[in-house]
């Protein structure tokens, strides 16, 4: 090969290798490509709390909030036409309905579902809600 050929290879792998390396670099910590979380978000995030309702309150799930009766007697409340998701059963279920001691409950949508104690319970909460 002659000298112009190779400079010409040499100086295209310098070029490459500083565009791979800088496309790696863009990478910034914190950045929307690359986000920081602190532990106690993951925490908040991935772990269930546990939440005493007296009866006649309600926990009125957002958008994701995933509920566990786990004492007392509770009843979904449903938005008008759909109700709250009842993933260990695998039905909806609509205002009235009786939910299960220890069934994984999913609110679907932000839009006012949720569960009313009919008597004192726990139950074990896993993403935003409000109670009332």
């Amino acid at each position: 090969m002659n000298k112009r050929l190779m400079l010409f290879i040499a100086l295209a792998a310098l070029v490459l290798m500083t565009c791979v390396l800088a496309w790696a670099a863009n990478d910034v910590p914190g950045s929307f490509e690359d986000p920081v979380v602190s532990k106690s978000y993951v925490d908040a995030k991935t772990t269930f709390s546990p939440i005493e309702l007296k009866a006649g309150q309600r926990l009125i799930g957002k958008e994701g909030t995933e509920i566990i009766l786990r004492s007392g007697e509770a009843a979904a409340i449903d938005n008008g036409e759909n109700g709250v998701a009842d993933l260990t059963s695998g039905v909806d279920l609509l205002s009235g309905h009786v939910v299960g001691q220890n069934h994984l409950l999913l609110v679907p949508r932000d839009d006012g579902r949720g569960i009313a104690a009919l008597t004192d319970i726990w139950v074990l909460v896993r993403g935003d809600y409000t109670v009332q």
